[in-house]
């Protein structure tokens, strides 16, 4: 038999190496499992801590969460490359390269990760914040270092890069505990403006969601080509604006009915001119 096929002599050959290798790979194995568990139950229980401190919310210690997972499952990275011989010196001076690199090449995921990180220090909106940004409007669901989700209205899931939400004007419907409820009514110009003033606050004082302080406003705001307009302003919490709002507008048109009201048409006059003969 030939020698170079002798199972012995390739041991003999190989098993100063292959022995070694194999107790590393097994001790690195080891240590990725391990670390990958340390690095989601330490970030499970920041989470957990976070969570019942009143003063941070959902979106920050889900934030803190992740930033502890990151930073353990890299420390788990460079330990098992020293396991196999990689100093972490070398190491740090590659990764610093191909960050360089890398940088250059991804400078618009580089930019949404520091939107997000803006996101997450001045906090211009949060989970479960209804807002607008970059043209879109919905529910925030997620916040990462990369992209904000939101859900609109009709639960279409959007994506939104968070270096478009931050450079673009944001509007945050649920920023403030209140919101004013606008509604403007047009009436026939034959009808009593009081009794229609009247109708539309007898609405307004009739439901507890509407805030008494500040006052509710009706008023006559604009005479139109066909109606006259009557405004009504009234404060709610904001969790209340949509409910309120379509309530006063379906109470105040049936009161409108039972009382005679009319709300007109817009009305248009074509004048004809006859040659003259």
């Amino acid at each position: 038999m030939d020698e170079t096929m002798n199972p012995q002599a390739i041991w003999e050959t190989l098993g100063p190496y292959l022995l070694p290798f194999g107790l590393r790979a097994i001790g690195a194995l080891v240590l990725v499992i391990v670390g990958l568990r340390i690095a989601g139950w330490l970030s499970g229980l920041v989470r957990k801590q976070a969570s019942r401190n009143p003063q941070i919310d959902v979106t920050l210690s889900n934030f803190f969460a992740s930033l502890v997972q990151w930073a353990i499952i890299a420390a788990v990275a460079i330990a098992t490359l020293q396991v196999f011989g990689v100093q972490a010196t070398s190491f740090v001076a590659v990764l610093g390269a191909l960050t360089l690199a890398i940088g250059l090449s991804m400078q618009g995921a580089l930019g949404n990760i520091a939107s997000g990180v803006m996101i997450m220090v001045f906090r211009p909106y949060k989970l479960g914040d209804y807002i607008e940004a970059a043209d879109v409007a919905g529910t925030v669901k997620d916040i990462s270092l990369f992209q904000t989700i939101l859900a609109t209205p009709d639960n279409i899931k959007v994506i939104i890069p968070n270096s478009q939400a931050i450079d673009d004007v944001i509007k945050n419907y649920s920023g403030f505990d209140q919101r004013r409820v606008d509604v403007t009514f047009g009436i026939d110009y034959n009808d009593d403006m009081d009794k229609a003033i009247a109708i539309i606050r007898a609405v307004i004082d009739e439901d507890p969601r509407i805030l008494r302080d500040p006052e509710p406003f009706v008023r006559v705001v604009n005479l139109g080509d066909s109606s006259v307009d009557i405004a009504s302003r009234s404060w709610v919490a904001s969790d209340e604006y949509w409910p309120v709002r379509l309530d006063i507008t379906h109470k105040v048109k049936a009161a409108f009915d039972r009382e005679g009201i009319s709300i007109p048409y817009p009305h248009r006059t074509f004048v004809q001119k006859v040659a003259a003969e």
